[in-house]
């Protein structure tokens, strides 16, 4: 495998990447910690705190003087949700010293600038910036009031909600408005500290990078040493929570301000075999991942009834969503053809080509996650968060062993869990 883990203490590991294709180097540190309704607003606000400033750059604008001497590096953060996990992701980008035009250490400062925000953050009397904790309230609250911009992503937000009533993945990893009035500075600080002795916390680093060099620099650094082991509060997806089955699919219709309908279902796969994941992801491409898909020709192409219509797989919860925007009276129409796809596969009525060309389209997928840093480093974290040790090649063999029998036994066990509808 090529990712090589190094445990830095315990609860904290290092994920090195060795790898000559970039000019560049990048880090990331990611803070795992479970979903929770008491406190997904506090980390998405906490997040956007942090960016702000540091002990030794105290604003926005001196990071960025920084980051401009060290010939235009980046840095980026976010928050978001993965499984039953809401995970603060810092990000930091520079170029390798190999590529410098003078002698320096380009690596180091990359290092010290990224470990700094997210663990010596700019205080003022022992606490955040009023006026920063005030200005991304404000930030928050525009995202959190901004997801129905998006109907589409909002439709799916809400069948997600539908199908995990008071249940950490149905939560909105931006939080919720009514939690904000409640955080002020010093609370949020005394809620960060107790954040930073619990989280599961993962560094990596991809680049051209000596690991002995890496390592020296890691436990030299000063916010490294003041780290604790312990025992990381996180939910391995193995054991996320499971959907409460209803004896018949939920319908949900709700009404807004829509030019077209956003038709939404939830689907659950009723298989706990870990190898049954690849099948699924073959079982979604035949259904939706694709132009040449199920739903793509009958619901779309042929009877002319979606503007769109596709299909993802969510691994972490082993859930599929079909998505179509439609005119709002092809309701009934659309779901007549999208449940006559969904039988034609528990029948088998798709041919080898088929699986074939879903199996290069995946493949080619696998095959591309090197050519990013950013989505090896996100191959890699979601192995490490899955409990898996699944290397890429071994990711191909397993997609190429799915037969077609196994994309029919598997269809026995998917399931409509939830409709939604919203309309104009």
């Amino acid at each position: 495998m090529k990712e090589k883990k190094i445990q830095i203490k315990e609860g904290i590991t290092l994920h090195y990447i060795p790898t000559n294709k970039f000019k560049n180097n990048m880090l990331a540190v990611f803070l795992t910690t479970p979903l929770d309704r008491k406190t997904v607003t506090w980390n998405s606000l906490l997040t956007a705190v942090l960016r702000r400033g540091t002990k030794t750059m105290p604003s926005q604008e001196k990071i960025s003087e920084n980051l401009e001497k060290m010939y235009g590096a980046s840095f980026d953060c976010g928050v978001e949700k993965t499984g039953d996990n809401q995970v603060l992701k810092f990000y930091m980008e520079s170029l390798n010293n190999e590529f410098l035009p003078e002698k320096e250490n380009l690596l180091q400062e990359s290092i010290d600038i990224l470990l700094e925000v997210v663990w010596n953050p700019y205080l003022e009397n022992g606490a955040f910036s009023r006026e920063y904790v005030e200005g991304e309230k404000h930030t928050i609250k525009q995202l959190i009031k901004g997801k129905i911009d998006d109907k589409a992503k909002y439709a799916v937000e809400r069948t997600t909600e539908l199908m995990y009533p008071n249940k950490p993945y149905g939560l909105y990893k931006f939080g919720y408005l009514e939690d904000l009035e409640s955080i002020t500075p010093e609370n949020l600080y005394t809620h960060y500290q107790k954040l930073l002795q619990e989280c599961k916390i993962d560094i990596f680093a991809s680049g051209d990078i000596d690991k002995e060099e890496l390592v020296s620099m890691l436990m030299q650094n000063e916010q490294i040493q003041k780290l604790q082991d312990r025992k990381p509060n996180f939910i391995c997806h193995a054991d996320a929570s499971e959907l409460e089955i209803p004896k018949t699919p939920n319908k949900v219709t709700e009404s807004m301000n829509v030019s077209q309908g956003k038709l939404i279902l939830g689907m659950y796969v009723d298989s706990k075999k870990p190898d049954d994941k690849y099948v699924a992801l073959l079982y979604n491409a035949i259904l939706g991942g694709n132009a040449n898909s199920k739903l793509f020709q009958n619901v779309r192409e042929k009877a002319s009834l979606a503007y769109t219509a596709s299909s993802s797989y969510i691994r972490p919860k082993n859930i599929i969503f079909i998505k179509c925007g439609i005119e709002i009276e092809n309701e009934a129409k659309t779901l007549d053809i999208i449940e006559k796809q969904l039988q034609d596969i528990k029948k088998g009525e798709f041919s080898e080509e088929e699986i074939e060309i879903c199996k290069k389209q995946i493949i080619s997928a696998i095959k591309g996650i090197p050519e990013g840093q950013d989505t090896e480093i996100i191959y890699y974290y979601g192995q490490e968060i899955a409990g898996e040790n699944v290397s890429l090649e071994e990711y191909i063999q397993k997609v190429n062993a799915v037969t077609k029998q196994d994309i029919i036994a598997l269809a026995q066990m998917i399931n409509v869990h939830t409709v939604y509808f919203l309309k104009d």
